[in-house]
């Protein structure tokens, strides 16, 4: 025994009618539809024939509905709604996963590589949000934090090290050119120094740099690293950065080693989640991240820090 009531009408009659009530016109109502006018205006009279009343009032250049058509289409339009949703939900849903880093590590280390990840994980819906402070996993619906610092970062957190920072200079090779790089603090005097928040400079010069004579220094500062990257590349100074986040311009000319020198950053760059929170997909962007870092030279490993 069927659990339908009643006999259904025909759905084909039933689109061209909820379509037809929508543009009251029967060519506006075939044009959605892909068919002719003459085949709506069929299925609507097939229609109005099986429940045995009109639906429409036929007026010279337009419909109108009857009162049992107004009344029947508010049903029929619920009806398509829920088919529509049920059938929406069927489909597999992309899992959205939000990633919490510094605007630098963000524009200059994971762009580059998010096509890549997209191309080989598209179930997964990406989330980038880029901020200087430290987000609230809750709050803000974060799900991995990339931040600088030294572990712990916090009661019920989990932190791994991506990779540890170690700092080079670079410049454009436009700003070398024809001219001698520098060797000494006094030479490193007569280039412009790009300043982000680090400020490492000082410390650089003093360790790989020490000179006899305290020369000035002339420079531009900048409230991130990829600004003064940027600038850089602009030829319009020397820059300190992470290695990791100008492998690409290196490796396409756009700025060029001027030390061989590297030194170590005062904190290092870690992954950073709520302990309790695990998922497939928090496994998944965390491996990714591991084998692009791998790629620059990072640490290999997933070691859990206290």
């Amino acid at each position: 025994m069927s659990d339908i009531p009643g006999k259904l009408p025909s759905l084909n009659g039933l689109r061209a009618f909820e379509v037809a009530a929508r543009h009251l016109n029967f060519r506006h109502a075939a044009e959605e539809l892909g068919v002719t006018q003459g085949a709506v205006a069929q299925q609507v009279r097939g229609l109005e024939a099986q429940l045995g009343m009109a639906l429409f009032e036929r007026l010279p250049r337009t419909l109108a509905l009857t009162a049992e058509g107004r009344r029947y289409i508010a049903d029929i339009r619920r009806a398509f709604e829920i088919i529509a949703r049920a059938t929406d939900e069927l489909k597999p849903q992309a899992i959205k996963f939000t990633i919490s880093t510094t605007p630098t590590f963000a524009s200059k280390w994971l762009i580059p590589r998010l096509p890549d990840f997209t191309a080989l994980h598209p179930h997964l819906d990406l989330h980038i949000l880029a901020t200087e402070r430290l987000s609230n996993f809750a709050a803000d619906g974060v799900n991995l934090a990339v931040r600088y610092g030294r572990p712990p970062f916090g009661p019920g957190l989990n932190a791994e090290l991506l990779f540890e920072q170690e700092v080079i200079a670079v410049c454009s090779p436009l700003l070398l050119a024809g001219r001698n790089a520098p060797r000494t603090a006094e030479e490193l005097s007569a280039y412009p120094l790009l300043h982000d928040a680090h400020n490492l400079w000082p410390e650089f010069i003093e360790r790989h740099l020490a000179n006899i004579v305290s020369p000035t220094f002339k420079g531009i500062s900048f409230s991130t690293t990829a600004h003064a990257i940027e600038a850089a590349i602009a030829g319009q100074g020397i820059v300190l950065a992470n290695g990791g986040f100008v492998t690409d311009d290196l490796a396409k000319g756009r700025l060029v080693r001027v030390f061989d020198a590297r030194l170590r950053g005062p904190s290092d760059i870690y992954l950073v989640w709520p302990r309790y929170r695990k998922s497939s997909a928090l496994d998944t962007v965390i491996d990714w991240l591991f084998a692009e870092g791998r790629k620059d030279g990072a640490v290999d490993g997933r070691s859990i820090a206290p």
